[in-house]
């Protein structure tokens, strides 16, 4: 990759470096991030690299091609049609429209919730992050609004709910003698 300069102060952009949920983007040298804050000091140029699709041993429902993993700049993953673009020109879709949005994923856990006493599921995006929410939690895309109880906790990474499920079946502590 050629050597670049940002667009808004002219420095050379940093090396290429990986968010906690996998994206890569590159930094102006005269900006940097303060974690403590969550603010940029200094110059606030991002370039967001674009991640490559990823082909699948799939085949599209519509014409057959073969699908490809692919993922908006804000981290929605989809399945789409390999033939399927944009134009930048026409602005419209090209080729194939089919698109499959991957959605996220939920495993009961044998917890209560703390806000209706209902069981919470471990919930985890498509991008990965995780949360424990509550079975009835629910979305009506109609009115855009929550249904069922709306307790929520994110887990930080590697962050793994604590369960009292087989508890029971543990063994004895053992006995000092």
């Amino acid at each position: 990759m050629a050597d670049e300069n940002c667009p808004k102060c002219g420095a050379p952009l940093g090396d290429i470096t990986e968010t906690k949920t996998g994206k890569k983007l590159q930094r102006c040298t005269a900006g940097s991030w303060n974690a403590e804050t969550h603010q940029t000091q200094g110059c606030d140029y991002v370039k967001w690299l674009e991640v490559p699709p990823q082909e699948l041993d799939e085949k599209c429902p519509k014409c057959g091609a073969n699908l490809i993993l692919a993922t908006t700049r804000f981290g929605k993953k989809m399945k789409k049609c390999s033939t399927g673009g944009w134009d930048p020109q026409e602005k419209k879709a090209i080729g194939c429209d089919y698109v499959e949005w991957i959605n996220g994923t939920s495993e009961p856990l044998d917890m209560d919730c703390p806000s209706c006493g209902e069981k919470l599921v471990l919930f985890t995006t498509s991008s990965g992050k995780k949360m424990e929410k509550c079975s009835t939690a629910g979305w009506d895309s109609s009115t855009k609004a929550p249904t069922g109880c709306t307790y929520v906790k994110w887990l930080k990474p590697g962050e793994v709910p604590t369960s009292n499920a087989g508890e029971e079946f543990l063994p004895p502590e053992p006995k000092e003698g």
